[in-house]
């Protein structure tokens, strides 16, 4: 008996197509579509809490509770006072704070006379908690704006100050000696050399000082102040106004993160015309 033929199919076949994944396919999603999710989901779960019971309503308002509360400040005038005096005090001390820290940092990190004589110091004023330095500025400056502002200057003052020594010391040597052959030196060589070479460093330094001047005007306004999101979080907690202090906070996270932004663009432009 013959053994039987096996035929083999010769005629081309059709390339398979790769399939995609779940999580590629969610990767081409535009990115603030992808930042909304989260938040969206904690809305769902609050709302879901609230309105079956399972979060008492006077621990936790409903959403709802919390809009006509934004709603109610905002007819009385008091929202918009209250955001735009704690914007200009923040604004204010980031805007002092961050031009101090960028001048000690550069001082600190070019000179090594400058480093001995002011990094142990600074470094020692670092640690101090924020909370700490309220009653001596009270003392000093009593109870008004100066003190407010000073309070968030200090906070802005040092994510700057650590950031810009600390990139200005690992500037590339062999980039400077360069810029030193060809006659540069001094505050042109800072200028034209150093610094652009260190402006992602400088924009992450400011923007934690942004973050912290945010941190810091809540401390800032318990000295005695009659506006402005931080008074409007401690007067909400002591009139047992739950509604109005999670409005507060979610004010303080929105316009944190829009000032951030804001800066972010700004970073943008300047990598690109510096680096």
């Amino acid at each position: 008996m013959s053994a039987p033929e096996l035929s083999v199919d010769t005629s081309p076949t059709k390339p398979r197509k790769p399939r995609v994944g779940f999580s590629r396919t969610i990767l081409r999603a535009p990115r603030w579509l992808l930042s909304l999710i989260l938040p969206v989901v904690l809305l769902g779960i609050w709302q879901f809490a609230t309105a079956t019971g399972l979060v008492a309503p006077w621990s936790l308002p409903t959403p709802g509770a919390v809009i006509a509360a934004a709603g109610e400040l905002f007819e009385g005038g008091d929202l918009g006072k209250h955001i735009g005096i704690s914007t200009q005090r923040v604004l204010l001390g980031f805007a002092i704070g961050s031009l101090l820290g960028l001048v000690f940092g550069a001082l600190v990190g070019l000179s090594k006379l400058a480093d001995a004589l002011l990094s142990l110091s600074i470094s020692a004023l670092r640690a101090v908690p924020s909370l700490a330095w309220v009653p001596l500025l009270v003392l000093w400056m009593k109870i008004g704006e100066d003190s407010k502002v000073t309070l968030i200057i200090i906070g802005a003052f040092f994510p700057v100050f650590t950031t810009v020594s600390l990139a200005l010391r690992h500037v590339d040597a062999h980039l400077v000696e360069a810029a030193r052959s060809f006659g540069l030196g001094g505050v042109k060589l800072l200028r034209t050399v150093q610094l652009p070479a260190v402006v992602p460093s400088i924009f992450s330094g400011l923007r934690l000082a942004l973050a912290q001047a945010w941190l810091f005007l809540v401390a800032a306004e318990l000295l005695g102040a009659s506006m402005g999101l931080g008074f409007l979080l401690t007067d909400s907690q002591n009139n047992g106004r739950i509604d109005r202090l999670i409005l507060t906070i979610i004010l303080l996270a929105l316009f944190g993160k829009l000032t951030d932004a804001l800066l972010s663009l700004a970073e943008r432009w300047a990598i690109r015309r510096w680096t």
